[in-house]
C-alpha cells in the first residue's frame, strides 16, 4: 500500500475498482495521509492499520498527546505502576502516556478500534498494554489503586450533535467523579474547549491543575487534573500553553486585579494567545507584563516600550484612526490589503473589510476595537519580530 500513499483518494478509488481489497487499501491510504500531518511518528510506521474516518478526525494530534505525557511525567517523574484510559479511541493519547507506567489498560467499546489497537500497539512498543472491548462505566467499577485514570468523554449525543455541558457528555464525569477519584490517585479529564471553565470547576472537586493547550492559534485541549487528596475548594493553577509560551495564573488572582486602562494608544499593541483568552486571564496577563488595557471587553493591551516574551502576538503601532469618514480617508489612503482583526467592535471582519475595500494579506495588521471611553478606533500596526 505504500506505493499508493500520495495518490488522490478519488482517483485511487477508480483505479482500484473491482479489487476485493479496494476498501481496505483506500482506508489505509486515507488514514496515512491524515496521520502523516497529525501524528507523524505514527505515520512513520509502515505496518500500522487505520480505522474509520471519524476516529481519525477525533484523535489528538501529536503535539497535544506529547503535552499530556509531559503532565504525567511531571506528576510521576520516576514513572508509576498502573494507568487506564477509559475512552481509548484511536489510542494516540494512550500511546504517549502509557510508556510512563508498568501496567496500562486501554478501554474502548467499539470493537473495530480494539482490533486496530491490538495490531498497532505492539508496533508502537506497547505490546504489554491490556486491551478491553467494554463499556467504560462497567470497567470503572472493577478498577482500584490505579496511579492514573484518563478520560476523554464523547462530546456528541446519540444522534451525532455536539454537546458541551459536562453532564451531557458520555460518560458523565460529574456523576462519576467519586468513583473516578476512588479508583485512581490522579484523574486527567480531556474536555471540550468550548466548556465554561468556571462552571466545570464548580461541578468537579479535587481539581489541582487546569491546562489549556493551543497549537497554531487554535485551542486543542482543555485538561483538568483531579487528585483525591486535593480540597474541594482548592484554587488550581491554570496553565496556558501555546507553542513556546506557558502562562500560569490562578482564577482568584484574576478576580482581585484592577487593570490599568490606556489613556493613549501608542507604542506597542499586544494580542494574547487563544489559550490565554480561553482560560480567562484577561486581567492577569496585562498585570503580569505591566501593560495597559484598552477596554474591559477588548482584551488588547498597549505599552510605550516593547515588552518581550509576551504570551501572544506583539505589534508596533504605526497609526491610530477614528471611524469618521475624514479620518478613514486620510489613514486608509490607498491601502488595498491588510490583516484585519476585530475585538469588541460592532461589525464583523467581512463587513469592515467591505466598508474599507480591503483585501486580506500583506504585512499590515489592523485592529478595529473599542477604547475605554467607548469610542471606536482602527489601530494600524506591523508585527514585531521577537
Amino acid at each position: 500500500m505504500k506505493e499508493f500513499r500520495n495518490e488522490n483518494i478519488q482517483r485511487l478509488a477508480l483505479k482500484l475498482a473491482g479489487r476485493s481489497d479496494a476498501a481496505f487499501i483506500l482506508r489505509q491510504v486515507e488514514g496515512w495521509q491524515r496521520l502523516s500531518q497529525k501524528v507523524p511518528s505514527w505515520a512513520a510506521i509502515d505496518e500500522l492499520h487505520y480505522p474509520h474516518k471519524l476516529a481519525l478526525e477525533q484523535c489528538s494530534g501529536e503535539a497535544a498527546a506529547r503535552y499530556k505525557a509531559q503532565i504525567v511525567k511531571r506528576l510521576y517523574p520516576g514513572g508509576a505502576e498502573s494507568m487506564a484510559d477509559l475512552t481509548g479511541g484511536l489510542g494516540v493519547d494512550f500511546s504517549f502516556v502509557a510508556p510512563n507506567f508498568k501496567k496500562a489498560v486501554y478501554v474502548e467499546r467499539q470493537a473495530e478500534l480494539c482490533e486496530v489497537a491490538r495490531h498497532n500497539f505492539p508496533l508502537l512498543g506497547l505490546g504489554y498494554a491490556e486491551i478491553k472491548n467494554a463499556d467504560s462505566i462497567e470497567v470503572l467499577s472493577t478498577l482500584k489503586d490505579l496511579d492514573l485514570l484518563f478520560l476523554d468523554p464523547a462530546r456528541r449525543d446519540n444522534v451525532g450533535r455536539k454537546v458541551v455541558l459536562l453532564e451531557d457528555c458520555e460518560p458523565n464525569v460529574v456523576a462519576l467523579q467519586d468513583q473516578l477519584l476512588a479508583a485512581a490517585k490522579v484523574v486527567v479529564l480531556k474536555l471540550s474547549t468550548m466548556l465554561d471553565l468556571k462552571q466545570a470547576l464548580a461541578e468537579l472537586r479535587g481539581v489541582s491543575e487546569v491546562h489549556v493547550f493551543a497549537e497554531h492559534g487554535e485551542c486543542k485541549d482543555l485538561l483538568l487534573v483531579l487528585q483525591h487528596d486535593v480540597d474541594s475548594d482548592a484554587d488550581p493553577v491554570v496553565h496556558c500553553v501555546d507553542g513556546g509560551w506557558n502562562f500560569e495564573f490562578k482564577l482568584s488572582e484574576e478576580a482581585d486585579i484592577n487593570p490599568v486602562y490606556a489613556s493613549n494608544v501608542e507604542g506597542f499593541l499586544y494580542e494574547p494567545s487563544v489559550a490565554v483568552l480561553k482560560a480567562g486571564a484577561f486581567k492577569s496577563v496585562g498585570h503580569r507584563y505591566g501593560l495597559s488595557k484598552l477596554h474591559p471587553n477588548s482584551h488588547l493591551y498597549v505599552s510605550k516600550e516593547l515588552v518581550a516574551h509576551f504570551p501572544g502576538r506583539c505589534f508596533k503601532i504605526n497609526n491610530v484612526c477614528s471611524f469618521s469618514k475624514k479620518d478613514l480617508k486620510k489613514c486608509v489612503g490607498g491601502a488595498v490589503k491588510a490583516n484585519l482583526t476585530v475585538r469588541n467592535f460592532p461589525a464583523t471582519v467581512a463587513e469592515l473589510r467591505k466598508r474599507l475595500k480591503l483585501a486580506e494579506g500583506g504585512d499590515a495588521y489592523w485592529f478595529a476595537t473599542t477604547l475605554y471611553d467607548e469610542s471606536h478606533c482602527l489601530i494600524m500596526c506591523e508585527k514585531c519580530a521577537y
